[in-house]
């Protein structure tokens, strides 16, 4: 962060944007049938990362939007979407998440020009921690909000104190994030933006992923039936409430599942 506390230019390191979401990621078993799919479904470009061929990095319009990586990349994970918050460092956010109840799925790793981990909260949510350079663009990405991530949980209160203490919001350190309580939600900003939320309601025991405490990506689209539509046509599954609803859940030909938000509600 500069000294008149706005966001630096240039290369962006987790250090100045730590707590905050920097970065949402799939894993997936085939990446062909992933590209094809989100090209179709969500209109992604894609291209190489500093991480090599195993991990590619989808964009809109030149502007970056999501990773996604072979399951092979990280061992040990599921087919599955992941929010990465960024952190000063990956060492002592595992232990702090240890030391509160949470567990450890993957790492820390090293992955240049950074270093992972996947962990899991007290109520399962999985979410990764990101220690070192943000991904090219990253400014773009922040500035256009191609996605945002809501955590689903059993109690929306413990898990602020837990997803606060782990990542330090809401502390004296200069730049952290802010928690505030608003309409029934738990919300969380970074430089004065949202750039999350946490819901009680979820079921730790419900036979129904959707219902169990996870953390939920939503990807912002201008016309979401044509996403319901072509996920439906390339070999995914999509639920939406309604004919005309602002907001569908899709699973892809992985049976990993998102969400597409209309960026103009109503």
């Amino acid at each position: 962060m500069k000294s008149d506390g706005t966001l630096p230019t240039g290369v962006v390191t987790s250090k100045a944007v730590f707590g905050a979401p920097c970065w949402v990621s799939l894993t997936t078993r085939d990446m062909k049938v992933a590209q094809d799919f989100y090209s179709a479904v969500l209109g992604w470009r894609w291209a190489p990362s500093r991480m090599g061929e195993q991990y590619r990095v989808a964009s809109v319009a030149g502007v970056p939007v999501a990773g996604v990586a072979k399951v092979d990349f990280v061992a040990r994970t599921a087919v599955a979407w992941t929010a990465f918050f960024a952190v000063a460092s990956a060492d002592e956010t595992v232990a702090r998440s240890q030391e509160r109840g949470g567990t450890t799925a993957v790492g820390p790793i090293s992955l240049p020009p950074g270093r992972a981990a996947l962990l899991a909260d007290r109520d399962g949510a999985v979410f990764g921690i990101w220690e070192g350079d943000l991904v090219s663009g990253w400014e773009r990405w922040r500035n256009a909000a191609p996605s945002f991530i809501r955590l689903h949980t059993r109690d929306a209160f413990d898990a602020a104190i837990f997803y606060g203490e782990v990542l330090k919001w809401a502390t004296s350190d200069p730049g952290c994030c802010e928690v505030d309580y608003e309409e029934n939600e738990v919300v969380l900003r970074s430089f004065g933006d949202v750039v999350a939320r946490i819901h009680s309601g979820a079921l730790g025991a419900a036979p129904d992923p959707s219902l169990r405490p996870h953390w939920q990506i939503h990807f912002t689209v201008e016309d979401v039936e044509a996403c319901v539509r072509a996920a439906r046509a390339n070999g995914g599954a999509a639920h939406q409430q309604g004919i005309g609803s602002v907001e569908a859940l899709i699973i892809d030909p992985d049976g990993a599942r998102f969400s597409v938000t209309s960026r103009t509600p109503g």
